[in-house]
C-alpha cells in the first residue's frame, strides 16, 4: 500500500521563475520554520514585510490570517500543533512570543495563505503603530480567548480590535476561538460560549456595529476541535469552495457514498466537504485515518534504499470499521486526499466509485488550472504596479 510521508521532500531547485511559480500554485515543499521579525528590524526584513501589507494583489493570491489574543492564550501552540505536527504536550515548553512571526502556508493547490502571529503584549493601537497597514487586505482575524482565565480583559481587547479592523477593512472574517476548553465540563463549555457570545455581541450593539458578524468556536489542541475550527476558517478564504462542494455532491450522489472530505494531508485541514452535516466523530475518524496512513508510509512507503515517492497518484487506503462502514482514501493531488465513508454494500461497486473518482480528480485539476491562470494574471498585474511605483528618492523605476 503506497501512502503519505510525514514530511514531503522539497522540490529540486530550478531557476527563480520556476520556483516562484511552483510556490504560487502550492507545489513548494512545506516550510518548517516561521519567518520571524519585529517592526523595524532591518536584518530580518521587518520593513519589507510590513510594506507588503499595501500590495492588494499579493493578498488576493495569498490571503493573510492574523492570530491575535492576550499573552498565554495559546496562539503559538495552535500554530505549532496544526501546521508543524508538534505534540500538544510539547507546547508546554514553548516560550512566550515576543515579536511578530510570519509563516507562509503553501501545502496544496487551495490551502495557500500567510499566518501572522502577534504577541499579546504589543499595543497595536499605539499612535506609533500603523494598525491600518496591518488590517488592510487581511482575509481573517482569529482572536484567541483563554476559557480557563478571566476573559473580561480579553473581551475588551477583542472589541477594540474588531471595531478598528472593521473600519479599515469591512471584508475581514472575524473568528473567535474560545480556547483550552479541554479543562471544562460539557455544561461549563456551553455556558462559557454563551456568555462570551452574548457579551461580545452586546458590546458591538452598544457601539452601533450590529452588522459585524463574529463566528465562535470551542477549541483545544488536545483533540480535533482545533483542526475543525481552522478548517472552517480556511474554507472562507477559498474562492473555489462552492465549486468544490458541488463537485463533491455530484461525486457522492453518483457513487453511493455517505460522506466525503477533501483533506490537506499535511495539516489535516479539510478544505471542502459535501452539503450533508459534518459530524465531529466522522471528522475525527478521517483525521485518525490520515495519521495511520502517514505513519505506515514512513515505514513501508519507500524503497529499500530509501528512494522513491511514497505518496503518488496510485496511493490509496481502505479501512473497514466494525459497523459495516468502509473508510476509503485516495490521492487527489500532491497534497490533497479524498476520504470517503461508504457502506459495505455500496463499496462492492468499487469499480463505479473509482471511475467517478477519476472524473472528480479530472474536474479538480481543471479548477486548479483556472486558479493558476488567475494567479499568474494577478502576479503580472502586481509586477506592473510595483514597477510604476517611484523609488525612495523619487525617481521612476527602470522597467525590468
Amino acid at each position: 500500500m503506497s501512502q503519505v510521508p510525514r514530511k514531503l521532500p522539497e522540490e529540486a531547485e530550478g531557476d527563480e521563475e520556476e520556483e516562484e511559480e511552483e510556490e504560487i500554485v502550492g507545489l513548494a515543499g512545506y516550510a518548517d520554520g516561521a519567518e520571524s521579525f519585529s517592526d523595524g528590524d532591518a536584518e530580518s526584513g521587518g520593513d519589507e514585510a510590513f510594506l507588503d501589507f499595501n500590495d492588494p494583489f499579493s493578498t488576493e493570491v495569498k490571503p493573510r490570517i492574523l492570530l491575535m489574543g492576550l499573552r498565554r492564550s495559546g496562539k503559538s501552540s495552535i500554530q505549532k500543533v496544526v501546521f508543524h505536527k508538534m505534540s500538544p504536550n510539547e507546547t508546554l515548553f514553548l516560550e512566550s512570543t515576543n515579536k511578530i512571526c510570519r509563516e507562509d502556508v503553501s501545502n496544496s493547490s487551495f490551502v495557500n495563505f500567510q499566518i501572522w502571529d502577534f504577541p499579546g503584549q504589543i499595543d497595536f493601537f499605539d499612535p506609533t503603530f500603523d494598525y491600518e497597514m496591518i488590517f488592510r487586505g487581511t482575509g481573517a482575524l482569529i482572536f484567541v480567548i483563554d476559557s480557563q482565565d478571566d476573559y473580561m480583559e480579553a473581551l475588551a481587547r477583542l472589541h477594540l480590535t474588531v471595531t478598528r479592523a472593521y473600519k479599515v477593512n469591512p471584508d475581514i472574517n472575524f473568528e473567535i476561538f474560545i480556547h483550552k476548553v479541554d479543562g471544562l465540563s460539557d455544561d461549563h463549555k456551553i455556558e462559557t460560549q454563551r456568555d462570551i457570545h452574548q457579551r461580545a455581541n452586546d458590546d458591538l450593539a452598544d457601539a452601533g456595529l450590529e452588522k459585524i458578524h463574529l463566528s465562535f468556536y470551542l477549541t483545544s489542541i488536545y483533540d480535533h476541535s482545533i483542526f475543525e475550527a481552522f478548517s472552517k476558517v480556511v474554507q472562507k478564504l477559498i474562492p473555489q469552495l462552492p465549486t468544490l462542494e458541488n463537485l463533491l455532491n455530484i461525486f457522492i450522489s453518483n457513487s453511493g457514498i455517505e460522506k466525503a472530505f477533501l483533506f490537506d494531508v499535511v495539516s489535516k485541514i479539510y478544505i471542502a466537504t459535501d452539503s450533508t452535516p459534518v459530524d465531529m466523530q466522522t471528522y475525527e475518524l478521517c483525521c485518525d485515518m490520515i495519521d495511520v496512513v502517514i505513519d505506515i508510509s514512513c515505514i513501508y512507503g519507500l524503497k529499500d534504499d530509501g528512494t522513491g515517492t511514497p505518496y503518488d497518484k496510485e496511493s490509496m487506503a481502505i479501512i473497514k470499521l466494525n459497523n459495516t462502514t468502509v473508510l476509503y482514501l485516495k490521492e487527489v493531488t500532491k497534497f490533497l486526499a479524498l476520504v470517503c465513508f461508504v457502506r459495505e454494500e455500496s463499496f462492492e461497486r468499487k469499480g463505479l466509485i473509482d471511475y467517478n473518482f477519476h472524473c472528480f480528480r479530472k474536474a479538480i485539476q481543471e479548477v486548479f488550472e483556472v486558479r493558476m491562470k488567475v494567479v499568474r494574471s494577478r502576479k503580472h498585474q502586481s509586477h506592473l504596479q510595483k514597477n510604476k511605483r517611484p523609488t525612495p528618492n523619487g525617481t521612476p523605476r527602470m522597467p525590468l
